[in-house]
Order: structure tokens, then sequence, then C-alpha cells
């Protein structure tokens, strides 16, 4: 990836279907949420460019050096990374000598020096999360499916 790169964390809710037998929690009952608890969130790393190339990832949980292992081979020299106020990217971005632009949405901010933004991450996985919605929850072990 090269230019201006963007990446934020999203999380879907855990989802067994099809497994006939739970060992890890008891099963849902109809009717109630999906929405229980951090617990039962995956977690998934999108990063992006400008140009439109796109990289997903899903993890059991989210670690610095997960995360760190898989920006790694993405990033280049010639790259600004740009991410919310969330210090993993800062850490990252430290250790691997590459320009970082925080965009943290508390402070109001929301464009840095008119180009550095994450508009395009989040307007992606917004859009993802709809296409999403109209299968009612992917079974987690088929989510990378989806994401490709």
């Amino acid at each position: 990836m090269v230019g201006i790169v963007e990446a934020d964390e999203t999380f879907f809710t855990e989802s067994c279907k099809g497994n006939q037998c739970l060992t890890h929690r008891k099963p849902r009952k109809r009717g109630r949420s999906s929405k229980r608890s951090k617990s039962e969130r995956v977690p998934v790393l999108i990063v992006r460019d400008r140009s439109g190339t796109v990289a997903d990832f899903v993890f059991s949980d989210i670690e610095k050096e997960e995360i760190h292992n898989a920006l790694k081979p993405l990033m280049s020299n010639e790259v600004v990374l740009c991410s919310d106020g969330n210090s993993i990217y800062q850490t990252f971005a430290k250790a691997e000598n590459i320009p970082h632009k925080r965009i943290i949405a508390i402070d109001k901010t929301f464009v840095v020096d008119k180009i550095f933004h994450i508009q395009n991450i989040n307007s992606y996985i917004s859009r993802l999360k709809s296409w999403m919605a109209r299968f009612h929850g992917v079974a987690t072990k088929y989510l990378t499916h989806y994401l490709g």
C-alpha cells in the first residue's frame, strides 16, 4: 500500500450458526438482542488506502502484537498512517518509523491538514455492515469469506 493508509477496527457479534453443541457459552434464545457483551464480539481490523486497496484481518482478541504483525507487511516508508485515537496504531507507527496522523472525534477534529482523515474507512465499514445485515448474522467461522 502506498500514499495515505487508513486503519480502523470494527466488531461483529459472534455467531455459532450451524453448531449443534456449544461449549463456551449457553445458546441464545429467540427474541433477545444479539448485542450481548464485549466478550461475544469478534474484532476485525480493516486497512484501506486511498486507491481502494483493502486488507482485513479477523482476530480472536485485540492484542498489540497481533495488530502489529498484521500491519507490518502492508506498510512501507512512503505511507502516512491515519487512524482513530487507539494507541495501538500510535505505538506501531513509532516502532516502524512511519508518519502517523491521529484523528480524534472527541476533539471535533475530523480532518487534519485538509487531507488526512478516516472518513473513507468509516464509510467502507458502514457499507460493509449494512451489506452484512441482510444475512442476519454470519457464522464466525465463515466471517473471513464474507470480508474477502
